[in-house]
Formats: C-alpha cells, sequence, structure tokens
C-alpha cells in the first residue's frame, strides 16, 4: 500500500503538539510495509528513515500568513471561552474569518496543483489523508482529488471533541470547522470513539477512530541511578484543567512538605510547593519521568468528558513503565486497567491518599509499571495503530 500525507508539520521544532505522534504513526506504517509519503502543511519538508518527503507547496507564502494570522489575532483576539457546556460556539472573530477566506482564496489553489503533480507521478497511491491541517483552509481541494484522480481522501482529527464547534476548542488555536465542507472527505478518523457521534452531528458522511498509542522503542524505560522526584506533572497550559491541578498538585504538595514535586511545563497557574524542571529538550521527557516514582496524567476537560478520546500522554509514560496516576478520564478502561495499570482519582484527598501510599510501596509501584508496559506493547503501539489505519482504508479501496 502507498499513502500520500499532508501532515500539520514534520518540523519538531514548531509548536504542534500532535507531532511527535505523526512521526512515530508514519513510522509504524513503514515498519509493516506501507510506502509513505509526507507533504507538510507548515514549514519545511523533512525526509527520515521512514518516509520520502515532499515540499510544501506555499512554504513562504504559509510562513508569512502565518505571522500575519498571528499580528490579527493580536490585533483582533477572538473571545475567549470557557469550557465546559454545550452551547454551540460557531461564531468566528473578525480576524478568524480573515484567515480562513485568504487561505481559501491564495493558499488551497497550491495545493490543489501540488497534490495533482504528486498524485500524477505516483498513481499507484492508494489514498490521501490530511493529519489535523486546518480543515477550512482547503474547501475544494478533496473533491478535486476525488474527481481527478479517484483516490479515496481522509482527514484525520486528532485533536477531537477540542477541536469541534460544539465544545468550543481552544480559545488559542485555530477553529477549523467554520466554513469548512466535510462531505468533501471520504471518511473521517479521529482519535474519540465518542467523538463520532459529534462528527456526523456536523455532517460527516463516513466516522472511524484510531486512538494514539507510543512507539515503546522511543519511549521505553530509561535507568536511572536512583528516582529522586516523587511526584511529576509534564505539560502545557492550565486550561480546562485547574481544578485537576489543584487537586492533584497544588493540594497535595503543600500537605507533603517532604516530598519532591516536580513540573515541567508552562502556564499551570498556582502549582504549590511543586518546583520548575528546566526545558531542555522533548527527549528530556524520557529522563523526568524515569527519574519520578508517581507520573500523574492530568487530562483536558474536552478529552477527559468524552468517551474514549485518546491523548498521546497515558499511552507515553505506560510505554516507559510509569506507575501513572490519572484525573477521571471518561473510556480509560479501554486501554488500561484501573487499580491494575494505572490508578484514577476523584478527589484531592483521594490523590493525597494515593501518593502517600504509592510512595512508601516501591514493589507495587514497579509493578504496577511494568504492567502498564505490557499492555502498551500487546495492544497499544503505534504499530497497532498503523495496522488499524490501513484496514480503514482496505474498507474503501480495491487493494
Amino acid at each position: 500500500m502507498k499513502l500520500l500525507f499532508v501532515v500539520s508539520s514534520l518540523d519538531l521544532t514548531q509548536p504542534f503538539s500532535a507531532t511527535p505522534a505523526w512521526w512515530q504513526l508514519l513510522k509504524g506504517l513503514y515498519e509493516i510495509g506501507v510506502d509513505v509519503i509526507a507533504t507538510p502543511y507548515q514549514g519545511k519538508p523533512i525526509e527520515s528513515l521512514w518516509w520520502r518527503e515532499a515540499p510544501n507547496p506555499a512554504k513562504w507564502q504559509g510562513d508569512i500568513f502565518k505571522a500575519v494570522r498571528d499580528v490579527f489575532q493580536r490585533v483582533l483576539p477572538a473571545k475567549q471561552v470557557q469550557m465546559p457546556d454545550n452551547a454551540q460556539n460557531d461564531t468566528e472573530s473578525a480576524s478568524e474569518k480573515l484567515i480562513r477566506r485568504t487561505a481559501q482564496t491564495l493558499i488551497a489553489p497550491l495545493w490543489a496543483r501540488h497534490l495533482d503533480r504528486l498524485l500524477t507521478q505516483h498513481p499507484d497511491t492508494d489514498a490521501v489523508i490530511f493529519l489535523t491541517v486546518p480543515l477550512n483552509h482547503l474547501n475544494g481541494v478533496p473533491a478535486e482529488i476525488i474527481r481527478k484522480h479517484g483516490k479515496p481522501v481522509f482527514y484525520y482529527d486528532g485533536d477531537v471533541p477540542a477541536s469541534l464547534p460544539n465544545m468550543k476548542g481552544f480559545a488559542s488555536g485555530f477553529r477549523i470547522y467554520q466554513g469548512a465542507d466535510v462531505s468533501e472527505y471520504t471518511a473521517f478518523i479521529s482519535n474519540s470513539t465518542g467523538g463520532e457521534a459529534l462528527l456526523k452531528q456536523l455532517g460527516v458522511k463516513n466516522t472511524h477512530t484510531l486512538w494514539y498509542g507510543a512507539d515503546p522503542e522511543v519511549f521505553s524505560p530509561l535507568s536511572v541511578p536512583h528516582q529522586d522526584i516523587d511526584v511529576l506533572f509534564y505539560g502545557h497550559g492550565r486550561e480546562y484543567r485547574g481544578d485537576w491541578l489543584d487537586a492533584m498538585i497544588k493540594t497535595p504538595s503543600q500537605a507533603l512538605p517532604e516530598a519532591t514535586f516536580r513540573v515541567r511545563g508552562l502556564k499551570l497557574g498556582d502549582i504549590g510547593n511543586a518546583q520548575q524542571l528546566p526545558y531542555l529538550s522533548f527527549s528530556k521527557l524520557r529522563e523526568y519521568a524515569n527519574r519520578s516514582k508517581i507520573n500523574l496524567c492530568i487530562t483536558r476537560g474536552a478529552h477527559a468528558s468524552v468517551y474514549a478520546s485518546s491523548s498521546s500522554r497515558p499511552f507515553e509514560l505506560s510505554a516507559m513503565g510509569c506507575c501513572v496516576v490519572a484525573n477521571p478520564y471518561d473510556g480509560l478502561e479501554n486501554w488500561f486497567e484501573p487499580e491494575r495499570e494505572i490508578i484514577i482519582v476523584h478527589s484531592a484527598e483521594e490523590a493525597l491518599d494515593r501518593y502517600r501510599y504509592l510512595l512508601s510501596h516501591d514493589t507495587e509501584r514497579h509493578a504496577m509499571g511494568q504492567r502498564a508496559r505490557e499492555r502498551v506493547l500487546k495492544e497499544h503501539t503505534f504499530r497497532h495503530r498503523a495496522q488499524e489505519l490501513v484496514g480503514i482504508i482496505r474498507q474503501y479501496t480495491s487493494s
């Protein structure tokens, strides 16, 4: 099978949080024998051992576009919204509307011609997949691919439900569905089982779920001299999880002054007695995690409240053999068995109680981490996800 991917970005230095996951997914496809071509929507093309790169046809336009977008968002900021409620929030700000219309006029035609050339050069391509690019920037492009080349075109939204209008998304990010034509695509794939119904409400014809996972060779246990951190949280932003940051970090760190609480992230607000770790590189996560006796998985409200809306962190931490304590996360039992492979707490008091127990029971803590890694190896590697993706695509192709 040969697949053409339009990826939001392949540059790990850019602020796109899903990029490491896309690297792992494309690597997993290579490992099961899929021929992958990857072309980035933002930034420069990057060659690797696992895919062949194709150029970004609108790189300089995209760079200018990004700079202008950032200026307009500062001058005409989108209204700040909070989670959660069930009210629709389809209204675009002036800056968002201008950004979308500019992209549809200037950027979409460049991508239509670029993908036409690639598919002409590679007529044996089985499908085209857009990986979390701004959906409403490329109106007309999927329909033209299907019309001219007869290839199925898929859209993978890796941020459902936060990206959807009825969950309001993130105030700082794209609103990708306003003004988009979701009917152009053969099918949508997302990270969320519960999100499938929400996508169909928007007019999507066919929906599938592909959860996140972890590459166990990238996220593998690291031998450290000793675990000098008691409790660690690695993540950015207080948005949609402030209450749980308080319950799982601020309050327990004040109640356990003898324990070392550490965080690595920005804009987390008041973190009590926890101390910040320096940012050195993305790869530093593995060292920090393995130096920690307890790793926290504090999932944002959007993902935690919609059934089986996967995110990367539970799989990454488990793949590294970490003892993980999580906030309530609807559907988490699909991936890990509570109390055996992961701990779920429901209050600050319960978090404090579990921390005390786990910090005083090394054997049980290590055994839980080992069981979690074994579960990843059995069911949740990106090679598993690659095989599942191929299975979805084959439903729409004859090969």
